[in-house]
């Protein structure tokens, strides 16, 4: 079972990582230099900071995972911590469908994939089985 939780950890290691560079990519992805002009200024910043803020816990969460694999899986501390990103996870999966819906291949496929972070990180935190 160990070699399973420590390869999930590692699999979600880079799950986050895709996802810090997906997030850097969202102003050419989305054209925000031109879309985001039609906000107000304040709403422009907000939008670019969390994104940018969201981009860094992604690459903390992927730090962690690469690199203190160990203290997640032997102490109370990293388990709570792997709790925590499953959550996270799974919170985005319902934020998706409550903001974006379920109507159309793109969200639905961005459900499951925020679905399948949240079970990455909830499989090293499932009691072991004998």
């Amino acid at each position: 079972m160990k070699d399973l939780t420590e390869t999930m950890i590692i699999v979600g290691g880079f799950f986050n990582l895709a996802f810090a560079i997906f997030h850097l990519m969202f102003w050419q992805l989305f054209r925000w230099k031109e879309d985001l002009v039609s906000l107000t200024f304040i709403n422009r910043s907000v939008m670019q900071i969390l994104n940018l803020c969201l981009t860094f816990v992604f690459l903390v969460m992927a730090y962690v995972s690469f690199v203190h694999r160990s203290e997640l899986i032997q102490t109370s501390l990293g388990q709570t911590i792997l709790a925590a990103f499953s959550l996270f996870w799974f919170l985005r999966m319902v934020e998706q469908m409550i903001f974006f819906g379920v109507k159309n291949k793109v969200s639905v496929a961005f459900t499951l994939v925020f679905l399948l972070g949240s079970v990455i990180y909830l499989v090293p935190v499932l009691p072991a089985t004998p």
